[in-house]
């Protein structure tokens, strides 16, 4: 035992000696550009450059990424998507859960150890930023990975949904306003690959591409496919899994896959590769949406560039049967939470989202935060505030969360500082009035070594069944992916092992200098209290509930006969349209911008 012992510190070391150190300078700033060749607009760009650059290094680096704000306007924060950041929870990024914004002309540091392979991205988790361009690929290389070797070449591919106005402009004015008291999501405007349109993928005959792609949207899942070529699926969400024939996937936002594709051994037709929204995930599609991207394996850069062939249907491989190269059999549970996602309005007529009928609200505290300030009182979830909506986990058990979707949408989830099992996911409930809802004493099919990512998506009206050790102590958010669903307020808080957090690990003095700079609260509960911290008076809360009697329909139907009114008799009545603006203001000081109705880009 001594000797093994000794084996495993000499190969810790080993391995330490080899890690390098990565260093990234990023000053965040606006930049113009005009990825889809139709509008030109602003986007968030890094070193004055858009897109932004991705984050490379080696399993076991370590990565300093050293951020300065000159947006000028508004505040930021980076999220490193998928990265464990064990040990340094401080690090993950979002706004609220583990860190203050980062105000206009302060700079912060994140800095941590990367010890997982994978594609990765990284993106900001403030405001709706990263749909306004604030994101790019984190690819961290690995090379002892199972499949060295049988590949030519390392590449990527990103896609996404892109908008011509702004998140904040949207959200605003569009999307968290009574004139759209159903939730219906903004509709896309274009998709794009590599940020752009119609690129040429170079490639050369008998020759095996590794290619790591990631959806870096705000709404839509896409399906991606190559036209006369079939691929091998070899990893999901930083898992290398076995080896899996496919032609097709579907990938949702925040997900990536690593594919190896072979070419075949002639240069005389260049091939579409084609990425289509699932429109399933749309209210509405405009008559002039062109809901799908093509660009081209380019055998030769001489020859035609043929349109995509139509196809009938969708036959896309089910994530949920992939096996991970690791094999491990289903966890027990030892703790089970079970949550409920609907959508409905509230008394500001405004459509959010709901787990159990509470819709997240940032505290004023971050939680890793109150978690440091609280000494013995962090295991009671009633100090993270009212609308956090925290569950406060034990080390070293097996968590599981059981998802019942009561929404006739599909949504993707993602969980901070984890990859889970997958241990169930229903179908599609056959109609929007019945929801399929996990049942433990007859469970479905479960593999018999399910698979694990950190992002999965839920059917409408279906349910999932997640679980996975609590062997990470930090502020962990779990919610969902959708932007738009996010600024509703669909996400929970996992604070695990609130013990181990404060005995070993701390807060950077550069980010508690970012909450000073922009004065926010960095002590005490959700409310900012220090002195008792039950006391959440002042705590930052979720509009009161509808009156009785009012329905999303009745809403819309009391705002356009107001709207009526006014335009034919002056009339302002209910919320009347000064409330209407009051909505827009609240909704703009939440995600951070000042509202500009004259700068619909910005």
């Amino acid at each position: 035992m001594r000797a093994f012992s000794l084996l495993a510190t000499l190969a810790a070391s080993a391995t330490a000696a080899l890690a390098a150190t990565v260093q990234y300078d990023f000053s965040v700033d606006w930049v113009q550009a005009n990825p889809d060749g139709d509008y030109d607009r602003t986007f968030i760009g890094i070193n004055g450059e858009w897109p932004p650059p991705p984050i490379k290094c080696k399993i076991h680096d370590r990565v300093i990424v050293n951020v300065t704000n000159n947006l000028g306007n508004e505040p930021t924060a980076l999220h490193f998507h998928g990265i464990f950041m064990n040990g340094t929870n401080a690090m993950d990024g979002p706004v609220g859960v583990t860190q203050c914004p980062v105000p206009p002309g302060s700079n912060i540091i994140y800095n941590f150890t990367v010890d997982q392979p994978g594609m990765y991205w990284y993106h900001s988790h403030f405001g709706g930023q990263y749909p306004d361009g604030l994101r790019a690929p984190f690819i961290v290389y690995d090379d002892d990975e199972p499949f060295a070797g049988q590949y030519d070449e390392d590449t990527y591919l990103t896609v996404s949904d892109y908008y011509h106005q702004s998140i904040p402009w949207l959200t605003a004015n569009k999307f968290l306003t009574l004139i759209n008291p159903t939730g219906a999501e903004p509709i896309p405007d274009a998709a794009l690959f590599n940020d752009s349109q119609n690129i040429k993928f170079k490639v050369e005959p008998n020759k095996t591409y590794k290619i790591r792609i990631v959806n870096m949207g705000a709404l839509v899942s896409q399906y991606i496919w190559f036209e006369d070529h079939d691929f091998k699926i070899v990893e999901v969400d930083g898992i290398y899994v076995e080896p899996t024939d496919a032609s097709m996937i579907y990938i949702t936002v925040a997900q990536r896959y690593t594919i190896l594709l072979t070419t075949k051994n002639s240069t005389d037709k260049n091939y579409p590769m084609i990425a289509s929204f699932d429109t399933d995930m749309m209210d509405t599609i405009p008559e002039d949406l062109v809901w799908n991207v093509t660009g081209w394996l380019t055998y030769d850069d001489n020859g035609d560039f043929p349109e995509p062939t139509l196809i009938d249907q969708y036959d896309f491989y089910d994530d949920f049967n992939l096996v991970p190269f690791e094999k491990e059999e289903p966890y027990e549970p030892d703790y089970s939470i079970t949550v409920e996602v609907a959508m409905k309005n509230l008394g500001n007529g405004v459509n959010y989202a709901f787990f159990n009928d509470i819709t997240y609200v940032a505290p004023k505290v971050p939680t890793l935060y109150t978690v440091m300030s609280s000494g013995n009182d962090s295991t009671d979830a009633t100090i993270y505030g009212s609308n956090t909506h925290t569950y406060v986990l034990g080390y070293q058990e097996v968590v599981e969360i059981v998802l019942n979707n009561f929404d006739p949408g599909k949504h993707p989830f993602h969980l901070h500082g984890h990859t889970f099992q997958v241990i169930e996911r229903s179908g599609a409930s056959p109609d929007d009035a019945t929801t399929l809802m996990y049942d433990p004493a007859n469970p479905g099919t479960v593999n018999e070594y399910p698979m694990r990512r950190d992002t999965v998506y839920v059917r409408p009206n279906g349910y999932f069944v997640l679980r996975f050790k609590s062997d990470n102590p930090g502020v962990w958010f779990f919610h969902c992916h959708i932007e738009w669903h996010l600024a509703q307020g669909l996400a929970l808080t996992l604070v695990e092992a609130p013990a181990e957090i404060q005995s070993n690990q701390a807060i950077p003095e550069d980010h508690y200098a970012a909450c000073k700079a922009g004065g926010y609260a960095y002590e005490g509960n959700a409310a900012g209290n220090t002195v008792n911290l039950f006391d959440l008076k002042g705590e930052k809360l979720q509009p009161k509930p509808l009156p009785a009697g009012f329905t999303a329909r009745g809403i819309v139907a009391m705002v356009f006969s107001c709207i009526s009114a006014f335009v034919g008799m002056g009339c302002i009545t209910w919320y009347g349209l000064s409330d209407l603006k009051t909505t827009e203001r609240e909704v703009a000081e939440i995600i951070g911008e000042p509202l500009d109705d004259s700068d619909e880009s910005k």
